[in-house]
């Protein structure tokens, strides 16, 4: 009985430390502002308008989140490529800005709850490229650091493909895909969906390579500031807000 006793008293004692030395949630609050990573080319999650604003679905719903901890919410764009590295030596307090939950990442970083369920396609513009089978010895591009690169890379479709072209963000990616220097871009659906709508030459090519889900990054230490996020975000998914932010950047469901 005495061994069993140790035994959970130093349990205790390792999540009593481990706690009190939790202080991410009151860092945020006593600096008074919760800094965001994001690629601000990633409309329409986080981008900049024609005013040069940084603007999207996750930027509204990060200052809705950041009001209600009682601090302002400062967006830094980051390559994304490295984004991880700037979140964990406290150059960003989180990435908020279309994260795919890949297991990769979780081994360095933690998540949130998931908050947006997401598919990466692939997009096209070429006529004659009609099904999968017509990308074979073709190139294609993606953005560096993105969970495009690992739906590709588990695809049958990997082995078929003359090149992998990696990019610094979309952007570039799909002005290559316009010009004709690529011949597909692999993406996240949601962003796909949004420059559909600004160029129709563009459409998405077969199924989805690969179903996701969409959370916000954090520091695996930083227990607080999850939790505080995962209830705020629940109070604002029950109060309605979540839907006017999403019915304001998608429409209606």
């Amino acid at each position: 009985m005495k061994t069993i006793f140790k035994f959970f008293m130093l349990i205790s004692l390792i999540f009593t430390f481990a706690f009190a030395k939790d202080n991410s949630l009151t860092q945020i609050k006593d600096k008074g502002e919760f800094v965001v990573g994001l690629d601000d080319t990633f409309a329409p999650m986080g981008f900049r308008n024609n005013k040069g604003e940084i603007v999207g679905f996750d930027i509204d719903l990060a200052k809705e989140v950041s009001r209600r901890m009682g601090v302002k919410a400062v967006f830094v764009p980051c390559d994304w490529d490295g984004i991880l590295f700037n979140l964990r030596s406290k150059k960003i307090d989180a990435i908020w800005n279309g994260l795919t939950i890949t297991e990769t990442r979780a081994k360095q970083i933690a998540f949130s709850d998931p908050y947006f369920n997401d598919d990466q396609i692939i997009l096209v513009k070429r006529k004659n490229i009609k099904t999968l089978d017509d990308l074979k010895n073709k190139n294609i591009g993606l953005q560096m650091g993105s969970s495009a690169y690992f739906a590709l890379e588990n695809s049958p479709l990997a082995k078929e493909v003359k090149d992998i072209k990696k990019y610094p963000s979309n952007v570039e990616a799909l002005l290559d895909l316009e010009a004709g220097r690529t011949d597909a871009v692999v993406m996240d659906s949601v962003v796909a969906k949004y420059y559909i709508s600004k160029k129709p030459e563009f459409r998405i090519l077969g199924q989805p390579l690969k179903k996701e889900k969409i959370a916000i990054g954090l520091r695996k230490n930083d227990i607080a500031l999850r939790n505080e996020i995962n209830s705020t975000l629940t109070e604002i998914k029950n109060d309605g807000t979540f839907n006017k932010i999403y019915v304001k950047w998608f429409g209606n469901k």
